[in-house]
């Protein structure tokens, strides 16, 4: 035999069965561009120059985990259905005279084609898409990249030697299953059914009962560090409980129905349950990897979309000017800051590199934690406790409120307080602090009793800070009774009590380039001996800069949302693929069946009903079950997206319901394609 015959027959293979690997080499050819894409951008050497690059190359490293993981089952999963309807023309060759080892070679061909074809097309893909995805980033992070080139050979090979050995992996499992089957079992492959699954009452239990318990979680974690930890527990508890059901408790509800006569034995019913259940172990499994895809596309856009649109939020919240200075000292060792002094520097310096300072603020304040005690109705300082009753105490004075919120300051007498947005249900006007000590659980000390005469707005810089627990912020008439709540918290905490802090908030009349400027000069000139001079004594002075948090901030939750993106476009497109290879499955499985159903009797428009009742219940059943999912996952993501400042109910609801209606339309136009395949086929 010719050896030219071999590179003829798998071209014209793979044209006859362009149906199903148009698809293939387009799945193909899109993965590997968004690999390309990812690997090219941790490759750039201009990435490693720019500010935050560290989060742009975590979040870079790991989606090229999670689309390698992602594409390998995705290509052996069409792989696979790919061998199982060319059993037959296989089957064929052989009967026709072809041994093993020739069909073997057509397949090395055809896999010779598809790499060329789907590697190839998509590294030039990719290389186009790398140069968008640059601009995207760039507008992403708020910030230039001095990206240095759109064409990565490096970044080439990974991506060419990753998919490559994907396919040689699919090559030697197809070569195994030609091995090992006779011709016959490959004439008729493509044919065989499944038998009539057993209704799996365990499973349907199980299923219950993980699904149950993963809702639980999600709608019960109220702590956004047990969200975070549980999170992941949450997921794999309710991906079971979606296989379960989708396979165990699919197959009851059908029977059911089945056994309702009056329903069962009508035209539409009868075909579409009867079809549906003979098959439905295939089909359970299928619908469950839609169901899952589309969750995790939603709730990955939506999470890193909310994160990205609070960012404007946090930083102006957490940097209310352009320069934030956070100075902490201990009364305990002798120490006082100087607050004019730590002014004075800050003038003297920032006009050294003419920056003009358009004003300092500046304010001290004490923060511990307590218990609010719902028994007792004390706030105790060393207690351990519910994370829903902790609180994160914030006390400062008056001048140091106006001087946070710009508000006039509250004029207080010795023994009252002012309250800073609301107290915990239940508790005042008169507030008892009393002091456990952390040791033995003692009390120690006198109580330190103060009456609210006045509630305040809430102070933004304290209530978006990254404490665990919620935010309790009193004003106390002066400094002397600032420090009395210092004494009683050194005693009751010991080791563990807190400082003396002050903040200093500089504004600035600069550009961003400026204010980063002057950050790096401050950095440099705060090591030398004697800089600090003037300003008391303290432990800790830490400087951030609102440009610079911007910087960090846009580079973490950009890359997020464009690693959001990306990988989303991947779930969507494994999702697109699993729908459209299973419609065409059940299409020409379908086909014989509706023939013969036409010619026992049944009208063309008897047929249409009955193909739309079906594929509208194989389509819409899994966007349901995943919308129910984004439903009770709600809860867990907000908590999460506390830890990173982002604690707006309402940005996190609205991303959730824009990118549901988002994915809704897109999975509705993927339902008009896919359908229209399946009516060509059975018809």
């Amino acid at each position: 035999m010719r050896n030219g015959l071999y590179p003829k027959l798998a071209a014209q293979g793979m044209r006859q069965n362009r149906r199903f690997f148009v698809p293939y080499l387009l799945a193909l050819a899109g993965l590997t561009a968004a690999f390309y894409v990812m690997s090219a951008l941790c490759a750039d050497p201009g990435v490693m120059t720019m500010r935050g690059f560290a989060y742009v190359m975590v979040m870079m490293q790991i989606g090229m985990f999670v689309a390698g993981i992602l594409s390998a089952v995705l290509l052996l999963y069409i792989n696979s259905f790919l061998m199982k309807q060319r059993k037959k023309e296989l089957g064929l060759y052989n009967i026709l005279g072809m041994g093993k080892g020739n069909i073997a070679l057509i397949q090395c061909w055809e896999s010779l084609y598809t790499a060329i074809l789907g590697i190839g097309g998509g590294l030039a893909l990719g290389v186009v898409f790398h140069k968008l995805a640059t601009v995207a980033l760039i507008s992403l992070l708020q910030f230039s990249i001095p990206f240095r080139s759109s064409l990565s050979l490096p970044a080439m090979v990974e991506t060419a030697a990753f998919f490559g050995l994907l396919l040689l992996l699919a090559l030697a499992l197809n070569l195994f299953r030609v091995r090992v089957s006779n011709p016959i079992e490959l004439l008729h492959g493509g044919s065989v059914g499944e038998k009539e699954p057993k209704t799996r009452w365990l499973m349907a239990v199980i299923g219950v009962l993980c699904l149950g318990a993963g809702y639980f979680i999600a709608v019960a974690t109220k702590d956004p560090a047990l969200a975070m930890a549980f999170y992941f527990l949450a997921v794999i508890l309710v991906i079971i409980g979606t296989y379960c059901l989708f396979t165990a408790g699919s197959i009851a509800l059908l029977k059911l129905l089945r056994r309702n006569k009056g329903f069962y034995y009508q035209t539409g019913h009868f075909i579409g349950v009867s079809g549906m259940l003979y098959r439905m172990k295939r089909n359970a499994v299928g619908l469950a990897n839609i169901c899952i895809l589309s969750t995790m596309v939603m709730v990955m856009l939506s999470g890193t979309l909310a994160l990205y649109l609070g960012q404007g939020e946090i930083i102006a919240a957490q940097y209310p000017a352009n320069l934030t200075m956070d100075v902490r000292y201990d009364p305990a060792a002798g120490q006082e800051l100087d607050l004019d002094g730590a002014e004075a520097l800050v003038e003297r310096f920032a006009a050294e590199q003419s920056v003009p300072v358009v004003g300092v603020n500046a304010a001290e304040y004490l923060h511990f934690n307590v218990l609010a005690n719902p028994d007792s109705g004390h706030l105790e300082i060393g207690r351990e406790g519910p994370s829903n009753d902790r609180r994160a105490v914030y006390l400062l004075t008056p001048d140091g409120y106006a001087a946070l919120t710009g508000n006039a300051a509250p004029v207080l007498q010795p023994g009252e307080a002012a309250v800073c947005g609301r107290l915990p249900q239940n508790f005042g006007p008169e507030l008892a602090f009393h002091g456990i000590s952390v040791s033995n659980g003692t009390e120690i000390g006198q109580p330190k009793v103060i009456t609210v005469t006045d509630t305040l707005p809430a102070v933004e810089y304290f209530n978006i800070t990254f404490d665990m627990f919620e935010t309790l912020c009193i004003v106390v008439p002066d400094k002397a009774a600032l420090m009395e709540f210092w004494a009683l918290q050194e005693t009751a905490l010991e080791n563990l009590a807190a400082e003396l802090a002050a903040v200093l908030l500089v504004n600035l009349d600069c550009t961003n380039d400026q204010e980063l400027a002057l950050m790096d000069a401050w950095t440099d000139a705060s090591i030398t001996e004697g800089f600090y001079n003037g300003t008391g004594a303290w432990n800790y002075w830490r400087t951030d800069s609102r440009a610079e948090m911007a910087v960090d901030g846009y580079s973490m939750a950009g890359g997020f949302l464009f690693l959001g993106i990306i990988l989303g476009v991947i779930f969507l497109m494994a999702t697109v693929l699993i729908i459209y290879y299973k419609q065409v499955s059940e299409g020409y499985e379908d086909q014989g069946r509706f023939e013969i159903m036409r010619k026992v009797g049944l009208s063309q428009r008897e047929v249409r009903a009955s193909i739309r009742s079906q594929v509208l219940i194989v389509f819409f059943l899994p966007i349901a079950v995943a919308a129910v999912h984004l439903l009770f996952d709600f809860n867990l993501v907000q908590r999460m997206l506390t830890m990173f400042g982002v604690r707006s109910i309402l940005t996190v609801a609205l991303c959730t319901a824009g990118t549901l209606l988002a994915f809704l339309a897109a999975y509705a136009m993927v339902y008009l394609l896919t359908a229209r395949t399946y009516y060509k086929i059975v018809r």
